[in-house]
């Protein structure tokens, strides 16, 4: 089975937040203790304390250390990481992929590279402990995959190194780029850069909680104290729903459906707009014919995409086609798995994909530029080419070889 994290942040999400719920989940403070120290900072202390917030119980983490006044750069943190004994290589290359996360946001707010990127609040020991400890945690539960809800920011306006600033600030703005978020009136910085980096890189999808089994839940406090609910982050440890076959696995993620009705454009036009869209990382697009008010004759175009690519895909519609509003549907989806099949065809080799059905069945099928690069070469036609392809891998299968590889 493979074991999920469901992140509940109705109150957003802070790196203290978020180790705090993984701790409560069951993870050792003594092995995420032993992990910090060994980033030569051995006057670092974590601790934890239970707390209340509006009635409701969360782990609460407080780290204790010397004061400083330095300002790292991304470089600096990276060797820290990797010079540390006590931590395991995927832990070390999830908190550098962290921390990437935020330097990258860091480097375009400000103006500058990568490597002249100074942390300020996510350099500091606090924030280093956060990502370092979350990044053991996740290393620690055996995390193979995480969704999160839609991401509250705040309101308002904090004041950071570099001055007074409207929530979210501008590092937790970037970083939160193509993800879903929340309404929310609360005034107070409710997701951090830490906690918006930590969910951005963690996270395959934002909505429900995926179709799981419920194992462990941990709750991690903020500092604050929220009027009208609970300043805490919810986090649910479960296994991901699988087929009755532990070969068929069923895949769930969240997608948005994109829709537009169009009823001035020509069949040309519509062909080019749908290529667009598929070139810029559409999950999938299609053409309905459908008659509008007044008995027009119309097309509506339906797009499919993953949350990131919401923003560029609506500006391809609005700038290739003539419409002037679209139509946004959140859909939760299933899905089998698929993976790539190069099977030797009377003609050389060719590729397809597979996937497995809940009865462990597998099914191929020849990926159709394929079908037509082996008919044009051969002048055979589109049904022979298939034919010869699925008695290939019917082959393969009699002797007992698998898929080549992810798709």
């Amino acid at each position: 089975m493979t074991k999920t994290l469901h992140f509940d942040c109705l109150s957003g999400i802070s790196g203290d937040m978020t180790l705090g719920a993984l701790i409560d989940l069951g993870v050792s403070v003594d092995q995420i203790q032993q992990g910090l120290q060994s980033l030569n900072l051995p006057d670092l202390k974590l601790r934890t304390e239970e707390v209340k917030k509006c009635g409701f119980r969360a782990v609460q983490i407080h780290i204790d250390h010397p004061p400083e006044k330095a300002h790292r750069h991304l470089h600096h943190i990276d060797a820290m990481i990797d010079e540390a004994s006590e931590i395991n290589e995927s832990a070390k290359a999830l908190a550098k992929k962290i921390f990437l996360c935020v330097g990258e946001a860091e480097a375009k707010v400000h103006g500058c590279s990568l490597r002249k990127v100074h942390f300020h609040e996510v350099g500091a020991i606090d924030s280093i402990a956060d990502i370092v400890g979350v990044a053991i945690a996740i290393d620690a539960l055996d995390i193979q995959h995480a969704t999160s809800s839609t991401i509250p920011t705040g309101t308002g306006a904090i004041t950071i190194d570099h001055g007074r600033v409207a929530v979210p600030a501008p590092a937790t703005a970037e970083i939160l780029t193509g993800v879903p978020l929340m309404a929310c009136d609360i005034e107070s910085e409710l997701t951090t850069p830490t906690g918006a980096a930590i969910i951005k890189t963690l996270a395959r999808s934002f909505g429900p909680p995926p179709a799981m089994t419920p194992l462990r839940v941990g709750y991690g406090s903020g500092t604050r104290d929220l009027e009208g609910q609970a300043n805490v982050l919810r986090v649910t440890l479960g296994e991901l729903a699988e087929a009755s076959s532990s070969q068929g696995q069923i895949e769930t993620d969240r997608v948005t459906l994109l829709e537009s009705n169009i009823d001035d454009a020509t069949a040309e036009q519509l062909a080019n707009v749908s290529e667009l869209l598929m070139n810029a990382e559409a999950l999938d697009v299609w053409q309905t014919p459908i008659v509008m008010k007044k008995g027009r004759l119309a097309t509506t175009v339906s797009v499919l995409c993953d949350a990131g690519r919401i923003g560029a895909l609506q500006t391809l519609l609005f700038t290739q086609t003539s419409t002037i509003g679209i139509r946004r549907t959140e859909m939760n989806r299933s899905k089998l798995a698929r993976e790539s099949q190069t099977v030797q065809t009377p003609d050389g080799p060719a590729t397809g994909k597979t996937v497995r059905l809940p009865d462990g069945t597998l099914r191929f099928s020849l990926e159709n530029d394929e079908v037509k690069r082996l008919s044009a070469a051969t002048g055979k036609s589109a049904d022979q080419i298939r034919a010869e392809a699925q008695a290939a891998f019917a082959g393969l299968i009699a002797e007992g070889r698998e898929p080549s590889g992810p798709a």
